[in-house]
């Protein structure tokens, strides 16, 4: 019986360089970062892909990206895509934000950009906690859930409620493509796939802001197993922040899949 010669199935986008990356053991960055070369690369976008990285976990993604890159301060990253896009209009323009840069340090810069309508892809991970400086509370942590600056776990009475950032970007005029899904299954990362895809359709037929808004997990600063923190998402994060699409402009709508 003739052995059947072996074929590649897979492998390493090109948009993704070859090199270990800082993330702890578990966290789904990587899962996020791969998904995003995927789509640069089925798209053809890589050679004229300019990323925006903040501060946070996300601070290394220019050595992640076999594309360009630049960084930008804490919170940043929305005004200096910005600037770029309108510099550059023909090129396609990216950040990639965690929940403490975006929706506490980066609000206004956020809130604004999406007013504005301002024609850049934003993918932002919320993990529900300060990744990079030491797991303390951040505006997304969850009621009751305890971090380095909540020991006793969130309290809503004297520390406020998570804010949803999708919901709340959704409503401005400017925003063309607002979504949330997570990245704890294999069937969930395939939706957050095709999201991020339309997310740069939406950009490249100049239809105004989009952002993709990716649960993920932190096993370290969760103080949970990497199978565990998957769990966590589903039982924990889901019912906290749903998963769907708050904003979709119907030309993009009619790619949907």
């Amino acid at each position: 019986m003739a052995i059947a010669e072996p074929k590649i199935v897979y492998q390493r986008p090109t948009s993704l360089a070859t090199r270990v990356t800082h993330y702890c053991p578990g966290c789904t960055h990587g899962v996020a970062h791969r998904l995003i070369a995927e789509v640069l690369d089925e798209m053809e976008l890589r050679e004229k892909t300019i990323g925006v990285a903040p501060v946070g976990c996300s601070v290394f993604a220019y050595n992640y990206f076999d594309h360009d890159y630049v960084e930008a301060a804490h919170g940043r990253a929305p005004a200096m895509a910005t600037g770029i896009k309108r510099m550059l209009p023909k090129n396609t323009v990216y950040t990639y934000q965690g929940d403490g840069d975006l929706a506490s340090i980066g609000m206004a810069e956020i809130m604004h950009a999406a007013a504005r309508g301002e024609n850049i892809t934003v993918v932002f991970i919320n993990n529900a906690i300060y990744g990079m400086t030491g797991g303390q509370m951040a505006p997304t942590t969850l009621p009751g859930m305890v971090t380095t600056s909540s020991p006793g776990g969130r309290d809503i009475e004297s520390m406020g409620y998570p804010v949803r950032m999708a919901e709340i970007l959704s409503t401005l005029d400017g925003a063309g493509y607002v979504v949330r899904r997570s990245l704890h299954d294999p069937n969930n990362i395939r939706k957050a796939k095709k999201a991020i895809r339309l997310a740069f359709e939406t950009q490249e037929r100049g239809l105004g802001f989009s952002l993709v808004e990716l649960l993920s997990s932190c096993p370290t600063n969760w103080k949970l197993s990497p199978v565990d923190a998957l769990q966590f998402i589903e039982d924990k994060m889901i019912p906290m922040f749903p998963l769907g699409d708050y904003k979709v402009n119907p030309e993009i709508g009619k790619l949907r899949v």
